[in-house]
């Protein structure tokens, strides 16, 4: 990955960006790095892969971004240097992921993104959407600027009717900005959702009895000096592992 291309889209709403992560994913090979959020609401979303790849996806997410109407700039960089990817937050979130333990229980959900600007609104609109569809409130995230999203999970009709219930409730309340739904988000991009800790089942270490080598004196009959000692294995009994649900 050292030597593959970059690409770089930014917008001013994290709803936005995440459905443009999730057109570059699908439209050719690149892989997702993360998302970078410089405060004042502007957030941008990393690929790599080969340059071809790249400007794929950069064309594509590109021309989301321009019917969104939020399309601030877009770059790809065909050939990075190492002393850019060193300092830039760019290259090491790759090799984080790799170290992650456990799972989210909530991946391979829909999920359903709803930005206010005001949290007030971002609070009551998620309110309404946990009372409206069978759905989890499993983040939020703030880019600045006062805009906050809400992140819900669950099968895409429940993920809908929350979306639309919660949109009229923020709109009641204060000022909505930008709502999204990935019906089916890729791997890459369940690892750069923000998810709470709640939600992250860590793998349990089960202990595992070794065998542990123990000796006995035994007494030979009609032979004087020393006892000779005669190594024998006890295997402990293994306790039996439960599958966690």
């Amino acid at each position: 990955m050292a030597s593959s291309s970059l690409g770089l889209i930014e917008t001013r709403s994290f709803p936005v960006i995440v459905r443009i992560a999730d057109a570059m994913l699908k439209s050719s090979g690149v892989s997702l790095v993360g998302f970078e959020k410089t405060h004042g609401g502007y957030c941008t979303a990393v690929v790599r892969g080969g340059i071809a790849d790249v400007r794929i996806a950069i064309e594509a997410g590109s021309r989301l971004g321009e019917e969104f109407g939020q399309l601030i700039s877009s770059l790809v960089i065909p050939r990075p240097m190492a002393n850019l990817e060193a300092v830039l937050p760019i290259s090491n979130r790759l090799s984080e992921w790799a170290q992650r333990h456990g799972y989210n229980r909530a991946s391979r959900q829909a999920v359903g993104l709803l930005e206010t600007r005001g949290f007030p609104a971002l609070v009551g609109a998620a309110d309404e959407m946990l009372k409206t569809g069978e759905v989890e409130l499993v983040a939020y995230e703030t880019i600045g600027d006062g805009l906050c999203t809400a992140i819900v999970r669950g099968s895409v009709a429940n993920v809908t009717i929350s979306i639309e219930a919660g949109m009229y409730k923020a709109e009641q309340i204060g000022e909505l900005n930008a709502v999204a739904i990935i019906p089916r988000p890729l791997d890459d991009l369940e690892q750069a959702l923000p998810v709470a800790s709640c939600f992250i089942v860590e793998a349990v270490q089960m202990p595992v009895a070794l065998q542990e080598q123990q000796t006995t004196e035994v007494q030979q009959n009609g032979l004087a000096g020393e006892p000779e000692r005669i190594p024998f294995f006890v295997e402990e009994s293994q306790p039996q592992e439960h599958s966690q649900t």
